[in-house]
């Protein structure tokens, strides 16, 4: 791994220990929540460094994107994000953070549009876009993987569905229960 790709890795690694740290640390159960979005984006960026590229297109679609959702459902139908969330989101942290993100984001992209890659010659990317894919061999990573998900581990799939369902059930009774006393 070249300088760069060492030095963002090192990054989403640095980012991905802060939002779980700021996560567990967090009293409002939404703050927590959000702090838990950006630790999976953050691991989903490392995925992609480590050229696993659909485990982190499904760790931000799974866990960032119907987890997360899940969870924030259930917290709103509780009500359970009352009191300090507003003040964790308040805070200076966030925006630091985020400003740092934008700027990380800024020069990455000036890098892209001025063509040229660290070592001086012109990117292979902006020349010719399937390169990643000739340079991999085009493997098809999804076929294998959906046939084991719907074959050999079928069942824990569809348990691990209902075991979902029965959570946002579960939340709803509680929720009618506690409104109706």
């Amino acid at each position: 791994m070249d300088a760069i790709g060492q030095f963002v890795f090192y990054f989403f690694a640095l980012v991905a220990l802060a939002s779980a740290l700021l996560f567990v640390t967090r009293k409002g159960p939404v703050a927590a929540a959000l702090w838990l979005v950006s630790t999976m984006f953050a691991i989903a960026g490392l995925y992609i460094l480590l050229d696993a590229q659909f485990v982190g297109a499904v760790q931000v679609l799974v866990y960032a994107g119907a987890i997360i959702v899940v969870f924030l459902f259930v917290v709103m139908l509780l009500n359970l994000g009352e009191g300090d969330a507003a003040a964790d989101v308040r805070r200076a942290v966030p925006r630091v953070v985020g400003g740092l993100v934008g700027v990380g984001i800024l020069a990455e992209v000036l890098v892209l549009l001025r063509g040229v890659a660290p070592n001086g010659r012109p990117s292979e990317l902006l020349l010719d876009p399937s390169a990643p894919a000739r340079a991999t061999g085009d493997v098809n990573v999804v076929a294998p993987v959906a046939r084991a998900l719907f074959t050999d581990y079928l069942v824990a799939f569809e348990v691990t569905s209902l075991l979902l369902l029965a959570s946002v059930v579960g939340a709803v009774v509680l929720a009618k229960r506690r409104s109706a006393a």
